[in-house]
C-alpha cells in the first residue's frame, strides 16, 4: 500500500498544503483521508504549506438574519402640559388619576408641575411620557452615550 514512490509523493503534496482528502484523492487506489493522516503522524511530517486562497473555492456567504432587528420608534413628541382654566398648570394638589404624572421642572421650585394629559390605558403617563420612561435598555444606553 505505502510504497517509497508514494510515500514522497504524500511528502511532496503535504508540503505544498494539500489536504489530506485532495492527496488522498490524488494517490487513489485505496488510500483514505484517514490513512493520509495516519501516516503523516507517523513519518513526523511538519506543518504544511497554507493553501492560498485562490486555490480553495469560496462559498457565497449568507445574509445574516437579527432577530432582534426592530423598526426604528418614531422619535417621542411631547406635548405642552395641560394648563387650568386659571392659566396655572397641574400641581401637586390638582393632579388625579386622569391625568399624566410626568413631573416637569424641579420638585422644589414654586413652578413645578406635572404633564396632565389623558394617560395611556395602564400607565400613569400619555403616550408621549409613557415611551420615554419604558425604553429598553439598548435604546437607554445608547441615548446616555449619544446626549
Amino acid at each position: 500500500m505505502w510504497t517509497n514512490d508514494r510515500v514522497d509523493q504524500l511528502k511532496s503534496l503535504w508540503t505544498e498544503g494539500l489536504s489530506a482528502s485532495q492527496i488522498a484523492q490524488t494517490l487513489g487506489e485505496g488510500i483514505t483521508r484517514n490513512a493520509v493522516i495516519g501516516k503523516v503522524h507517523r513519518l513526523g511530517l511538519a506543518g504544511r504549506a497554507m493553501p492560498s486562497r485562490v486555490d480553495r473555492p469560496r462559498l457565497p456567504s449568507v445574509p445574516r438574519i437579527h432577530l432582534r432587528a426592530r423598526q426604528p420608534e418614531p422619535p417621542v413628541v411631547e406635548e405642552e402640559p395641560i394648563q387650568l382654566e386659571d392659566g396655572s398648570f397641574v400641581g401637586v394638589l390638582t393632579i388625579n388619576d386622569r391625568m399624566c404624572r410626568w413631573p416637569i421642572g424641579d420638585p422644589s421650585a414654586e413652578e413645578f408641575h406635572f404633564c396632565g394629559r389623558m394617560p395611556k390605558g395602564g400607565s400613569p403617563y400619555c403616550e408621549a411620557h409613557a415611551r420615554k420612561a419604558y425604553q429598553p435598555h439598548q435604546v437607554r444606553d445608547r441615548r446616555r452615550m449619544a446626549g
